[in-house]
């Protein structure tokens, strides 16, 4: 009974160290066969922006009860009276492959968006009222083929962002100072936002920064139609940031691949172009901090309802292309994504940095602005 227990023993450790291989080495081409919807496209009313005036399509609004992005570490507390408007678009919430646009009632990939929103939107709530509207994302498979589907549905969740930012104008007034800010999905209609709401407009003189986080933006193909140049110091205001976190060995290729067969917003093609690469520990362009910079990476409790704040625990540099490099894999949680992709703690894993740059670039457009 032991010898057979023993081999038992064996062929179970065989089997994790081979499923570990495939994963490391086939792990994109795995997300694609299990993430990706085999059902057709549905069409759907677009969300008039009228909608987004009951409090209920807000995932944070500044009088919303429990409001998660209201969420802080110990040490920490969100303003009371915060000067600016923040309007924060969450990354992909909806992982299931029935739909390929999430339906606004779905409580799983809401209760998750609102996870995100403690771990990421929290980093403006000291400067910022926070505004995040449910809409109709797409689904996480869209984002691992060139289906037609995957971009009608990517247009759907965009017309409901569109609509919501209309009424997040008509909230907050005619004069209030704005930041941007999204992740993954979010920060890819941010994108989209910025080109067709703010680069030409009256709007981009209210905009103290964009953050573009988890997302490539293309400096050729992408930024110069996007109506803000590219953040290159500290204290610089009315700019974009962007970054994607990877640990080493890197390998971006899940990203890229899809990105690099596109064309950006003026046109071009986006393949093998340099990306905007802001490095959140000092918020200068292409530039390397040791982990003594870091001011704060959140670390989860296992059951992710709770975060505690740690200092100095993580690198950060521009390399290659425009990855933001973190040095070997911090354990910050299990979601680490395939090539040491440490996307979904874009945010986490520089808190304090991205709440101490908000405040800051605040404080420069009230100086170019007075």
């Amino acid at each position: 009974m032991a010898r057979k227990f023993l081999y038992l023993i064996a062929i179970l450790v065989m089997l994790a160290l081979a499923a570990a291989f495939a994963y490391r080495y086939f792990g994109a081409e795995i997300l694609r066969r299990t993430m990706v919807p085999r059902v057709g496209f549905e069409s759907q009313p677009e969300t008039q922006s009228s909608a987004y005036a009951d409090p209920a399509m807000w995932i944070a609004r500044p009088d919303k009860p429990g409001n998660p992005a209201l969420w802080t570490p110990d040490g920490y507390e969100p303003a009371g009276d915060p000067p600016a408007a923040v309007f924060f678009i969450h990354p992909t919430s909806y992982l299931k492959r029935t739909h390929w646009n999430a339906p606004l009632d779905d409580k799983e990939a809401n209760s998750r968006a609102a996870l995100f929103l403690r771990g990421q939107a929290s980093a403006f709530n000291a400067i910022g009222a926070i505004w995040a509207p449910r809409y109709r994302q797409a689904t996480f498979g869209a984002f691992l083929t060139d289906e037609a589907a995957a971009n009608q549905a990517l247009d759907l969740a965009y017309g409901d962002v569109d609509s919501a930012f209309d009424q997040f104008l008509r909230e907050i007034g005619p004069d209030r100072p704005i930041i941007l800010a999204g992740h993954s999905q979010g920060a890819l209609h941010l994108s989209r936002l910025l080109k067709e709401r703010i680069a030409g407009t009256p709007l981009a003189d209210r905009i103290v920064a964009a953050y573009v986080v988890g997302w490539p933006v293309s400096e050729t193909a992408d930024l110069p139609a996007m109506g803000l140049p590219a953040c290159q110091t500290a204290d610089q205001a009315g700019c974009i940031l962007s970054w994607q976190s990877f640990a080493e060995p890197a390998d971006p290729s899940l990203i890229f691949d899809t990105f690099d067969a596109t064309r950006g917003f003026t046109g071009q093609p986006r393949k093998d172009t340099p990306v905007v690469c802001t490095n959140p520990l000092t918020g200068g362009a292409d530039e390397t901090a040791s982990a003594d910079a870091n001011l704060g990476t959140l670390y989860p409790s296992a059951d992710m309802k709770s975060a505690r704040i740690i200092a100095g625990r993580v690198p950060a540099r521009c390399t290659g292309r425009g990855i933001l490099k973190i040095g070997a894999p911090p354990e910050v949680g299990p979601y680490v994504l395939p090539g040491n992709n440490y996307h979904v703690f874009d945010y986490s894993l520089f808190w304090a940095n991205v709440r101490k740059d908000a405040a800051r670039r605040f404080k420069a457009f009230e100086a170019g602005h007075h």
